[in-house]
């Protein structure tokens, strides 16, 4: 395909899964964005619409999978999108997916911070919670990110081991939890709050979402909290070039990703809703909502300080295992000279780790740099996690859109992993729920995040037909542009190799 096998192709199937499922993290976005739902439509937008958002979800990883088992590169979504669309629709892509990642790090870091206040430092160590200032956030959430950039710039097998351990954390984590509330609920359990909806906008909801007279609406903003939760799996595309038997492996990693966080989901998320006191108080306390349902329950203390540090470690690991997701897309993108007078350094390889040192470091920076921008308050971190979900979704609909028009005319090979007659479907599919998905993310009180986007699309317009596009060569996608590269590509890796 026209690159150098720079990167060390060291992940098993399994860790290609991992990967994936430790971004997903149901202990994150189920946990840290519980309110999205319940302060939404209630019950029913946790019991009915995680398994409506699981199915959307596991309809685009299918779509993608097909497409990554075609071209198996890192930084899939451009690379795809180059490949389908052209170099233009590739670059739009390349950017809001980078986007999106970054947003992906910034939200689950703010996240491990606030678990790791509430849960520790008020909850175990009985610290006075009136004391943590915007200052303190700050802080912790540089030291976090920087400690997530060392692990991954020390190479590809300490990250894997890592998020190894992540996917066995997370379900050891949420079995802890399901089966510690069942048996130390303070109430009998009601299936019937499963499929109750009650509008909870407004004051009832702790104001996670304003206030709306239809319920049907109530739902549908209710969705962001799956789609926030069950995102990131395109980590297993951006590390193809870092995985044994890619085109096998990948589409499987994603869809087993997706496919096990929805199920461990839903009953994670079903048992914390059982398991509440009562559900309208749950609702009142918005952000703490979870913290409650624990509290009530009389569950043994030292279990609760076991799943309170696991839940953290868990969180700490996701945003890792996306730092090595956006790093990869930065280096694929750099690799290709899509970055304006960096991409000769975003480019380079650390011969001793097989990491794209630059890369990381910088996306580093830039999470960091977005969460300043996003502010201290309490709306911060759904700003930033509506902004994961909506321009991931987005990034993932691009590629796949253009797939839609390419298949049986510019795109005839296909991978081992082959959707048949439901490919265009489900692509159809995929298409329209990311659009209603960008639309719950644009709502108030988070619609900075839509102004963002629009802004953004403003830019990338502009930039592209005044500078970029006769600049940009893209991907490698012809026979004479592969074969122009034989040279660089021999280089790269006589350094490496010699190293």
């Amino acid at each position: 395909m026209g690159y150098a096998q720079e990167l060390a192709r060291r992940m098993s199937g399994f860790s290609n899964f991992a990967i994936s499922f430790s971004i997903i993290c149901i202990l994150a976005g189920g946990i840290g964005a519980y309110t999205v739902a319940l302060g939404a439509g209630g019950g029913a937008s946790i019991g009915i619409g995680w398994i409506v958002g699981s199915v959307f979800a596991l309809v685009v990883a299918a779509s993608m999978g097909q497409i990554a088992s075609a071209y198996p590169t890192a930084g899939g979504l451009y690379h795809w999108s180059s490949i389908l669309g052209g170099k233009g629709w590739g670059w739009a892509t390349a950017w809001i997916n980078l986007f999106g990642l970054l947003f992906v790090v910034a939200s689950v870091n703010y996240g491990v911070y606030l678990l790791l206040k509430d849960l520790i430092l008020v909850g175990m160590f009985g610290m006075d919670a009136a004391g943590f200032t915007g200052t303190d956030l700050i802080i912790w959430v540089a030291v976090i990110t920087l400690a997530q950039a060392v692990m991954n710039y020390m190479g590809i097998r300490v990250t894997t081991l890592l998020t190894d351990f992540s996917g066995y954390l997370i379900f050891a984590v949420s079995i802890a939890i399901i089966l510690g509330l069942i048996f130390g609920s303070p109430v009998e359990f009601d299936f019937s709050r499963l499929v109750t909806f009650k509008n909870y906008t407004g004051e009832a909801g702790a104001n996670t979402w304003p206030a709306t007279q239809s319920l049907m609406f109530a739902f549908v903003l209710g969705l962001l909290h799956v789609c926030y939760t069950i995102t990131g799996f395109d980590a297993s595309a951006h590390t193809s070039e870092e995985t044994r038997d890619a085109q096998r492996a990948v589409p499987k990693g994603m869809i087993n990703a997706v496919f096990w966080s929805a199920v461990f989901g839903w009953v994670l998320v079903a048992v914390i809703l059982m398991a509440m006191p009562s559900v309208d108080e749950g609702a009142a306390k918005g952000w703490s909502v979870f913290y409650y349902t624990l509290e009530a329950s009389s569950m043994p203390q030292w279990l609760k300080s076991v799943i309170s540090v696991g839940i953290v470690v868990a969180n700490f690991l996701c945003a890792l295992a996306g730092m090595t997701s956006l790093s990869r897309m930065i280096f694929a993108f750099a690799r290709d000279g899509g970055i304006p007078g960096a991409s000769g350094v975003l480019r380079k390889i650390n011969p001793k780790y097989r990491t794209p040192g630059p890369a990381i470091f910088t996306g580093a920076a830039l999470c960091f740099l977005l969460g300043l921008l996003a502010g201290s308050d309490a709306n911060a971190y759904i700003i930033l996690a509506s902004g994961c979900a909506v321009f991931l979704y987005i990034s993932y609909m691009m590629p796949i859109a253009a797939g839609l028009l390419a298949e049986g005319k510019s795109w005839t090979k296909k991978g081992p992993f082959n959707l048949g007659m439901w490919s265009k479907p489900i692509a159809v599919l995929a298409i329209i729920g990311a659009a209603i998905l960008a639309f719950v993310g644009f709502q108030p009180p988070y619609q900075l995040v839509g102004y963002f986007l629009v802004a953004l699309i403003i830019l990338l317009v502009i930039i592209w037909f005044a500078f970029e596009r006769n600049r940009f060569a893209g991907p490698p996608l012809t026979e004479a542009a592969v074969k122009a590269r034989q040279a660089e590509i021999r280089a790269a890796e006589t350094a490496l190799s010699g190293a």
